[in-house]
Order: C-alpha cells, then structure tokens, then sequence
C-alpha cells in the first residue's frame, strides 16, 4: 500500500511546485488596468487642456480603457495638484503641469504644497509654445527696436500686461526690460480676455501672448503680432519676425509647454509603456494638425533630455526672479 501512495505524492508534490512555478512567472497585468485619469489644472477650452484631451481620447482607444480629462483649475494649479498627490500612485493618475509649476513656482514661493523633484516625474512634454510681442494695430511704434527707445527715453511710464505675478507673460516681460535695460510698468489683468483687449485698445504699450490666448484678437484684425520672441520664425505665421530682426535683443525667448507627469517612483516599466504610447499619439498627423492651427510646436526630447532641460530652466529663471524680486507669499 505504502509502495503504491508515495509515487502518486511525489507526482502530486511535483505538479504543484511545477505550477507554482508558472504562476511566478507570470507576467504583470499589462498598463493600464483600469480607468486613467488626467488632472489638469487648465480650464475647460483652453489650449493646454484641449491638447490634453485629444491625447486622452487616443490613448483610450489605443489602451482599451477611458482615459478622462478632470479640470481642476484655479489657485495656481495648486488644486489638482493636491488631487493628484491623493489620488493613485500606480500610474492609473496623471496631471498635466506646465512650464511655471516646475521651474518659476519654487523660486516665487517661500512654502509650496508640494515638491518638483519628490512628487513629480515629468514623462514628456507635450508641446512648446512661443510668445508673440502683440501691440495695437495702431500703435506708434513700428518695430521692437522703437518701442525700446521710447521705454529708455520715458523710463516707467510705458506699461505691459500679464494675469498674475509669475506667469511666463510676466517673467518673459520682466526678462525683456532687463536685457534692454528699460524700466516699464507690470499691469496685472483677471483674465486674458481683458490683457489682450487693453492691448488692441491702446491702453497697454504691449503684452506677450501665444497664439491661443491672443490669437482670435489678431485673427479679427485687431491686434498685431509685432515679434515672436523665439529662435525663429513660427511654420504658421511666417510673416512675423523674430524679437531680433524686429530690432530687439539677439536670442530672446518666451515661450511655454506643458508636461505629462506620473507619481515620483513608479515603476519603470509603467513609466516607459505610457511615455512611448504618448509619443505615438503626438505623432498622429491630425495631432501635428491640431498644433499647428494652434500655433504650438513639437518638443521632442528623452526623458531623461527633458529632465535636464527643466533644471537648466528653472536655474534661469531663478535669475530673472531675484532681479525682479517678484514674490508670490
């Protein structure tokens, strides 16, 4: 009897080690698993939050599950910020952060609610978009280089425009009077609407603006785009010239992106799945076709390239913000 049982435990013994085996091979459940959600903290039609919601929708037919765009705007982006620290950590939450939560807000403010470098690990940027010097259509300077004499002829008393204290607008602005070494006045507007109207009325000298934001006043004719404050001339507006053929300083930038980013340590597996699914969908014609009708560009980069390029960033506009002694607490 003893003879006949212990083959068959032995064989029993076997299956089991054999299918514990397999099961600790077993693959990982593949990303996603669940329903994905982006925080944004750009409001409902806005550029930025439109980009963020045709990326979602492709990712959602590429990745077989929803994919949602949640606004939560207001406070400096402080709100979904706060949304998407509570929220999941296993990459099934992500937040769409632009260029001044990573790079201006640290320098701005003394206690932030949250960290760049321990909450945050920035995937991919999105895109890049340049800053246009706008003025009125019937402003009396023609190019950038008279509106810089006049701003050294009549130091604090030309004035531009931006929504708050630290926003690429100001920085950009503020960066402007110091490479020029003029003096202006900062006036501070609610919302964009109000800042790009002031301009095309006169009451402001100028204002940076992106194609997004000042771009349906320009369309109607009611604002000009005097420069681009990038490296070179924009594929969409080809008869705008930069801030230096203007006259103005030799290599000014302005400019803005926004980023995809997943909870600081998630596994790189994951991290590198929806970092090369992004780049997939950016790749998309009508997704090029939506950036350009929107005036925004392509911003190519590894992550460990843009890791590298916000830290050089921020390092610049550290600079600017102690010139400016610009504070935001």
């Amino acid at each position: 009897m003893r003879s006949s049982i212990f083959p068959k435990l032995l064989t029993s013994l076997g299956l089991a080690l054999a299918l514990g085996a397999s099961w600790a091979q077993a693959p990982a459940p593949v990303f996603p698993t669940k329903p994905v959600r982006i925080l944004t903290p750009f409001p409902v039609g806005s550029g930025p939050e439109g980009v963020a919601r045709l990326v979602a929708d492709k990712l959602s037919r590429l990745w077989g599950q929803p994919v949602v765009v949640e606004n939560r705007p207001g406070g400096n982006g402080f709100i979904a910020i706060d949304a998407f620290k509570r929220g999941a950590s296993d990459g099934h939450d992500l937040i769409q952060l632009d260029n001044v939560h990573l790079t201006a807000y640290p320098h701005l403010f003394k206690k932030l609610p949250y960290d760049p470098k321990a909450d945050f690990e920035p995937l991919l940027p999105l895109f890049k978009t340049y800053f246009f010097l706008t003025t009125s259509v019937n402003s009396k300077h023609a190019n950038v280089a008279d509106l810089i004499a006049d701003a050294k002829a009549n130091p604090g008393k030309r004035y531009y425009g931006s929504w708050s204290v630290g926003n690429p607008v100001h920085l950009g602005s503020a960066l402007f009077e110091t490479i020029t070494g003029t003096e202006m006045q900062h006036v501070i507007f609610k919302e964009t609407s109000q800042l790009y109207t002031s301009v095309a009325q006169g009451d402001l000298d100028f204002a940076f603006g992106s194609s997004a934001t000042a771009g349906p006043l320009y369309r109607a004719g009611k604002l000009k785009f005097m420069a681009v404050a990038a490296p070179r001339r924009i594929p969409a507006y080809k008869d705008v010239p930069t801030v230096a053929e203007a006259g103005g300083p030799s290599g000014f930038e302005v400019s803005g992106w926004t980023t995809i980013a997943a909870p600081k340590g998630l596994p790189r597996a994951v991290a590198d799945k929806i970092t090369r699914d992004i780049e997939k969908v950016l790749a998309e014609a009508d997704v090029r076709d939506k950036f350009l009708a929107l005036g925004y560009e392509p911003f190519p980069a590894t992550r460990e390239q843009f890791v590298q390029y916000v830290q050089a960033e921020s390092t610049r506009l550290a600079a600017v913000i102690q010139k400016t002694q610009a504070a935001l607490d």
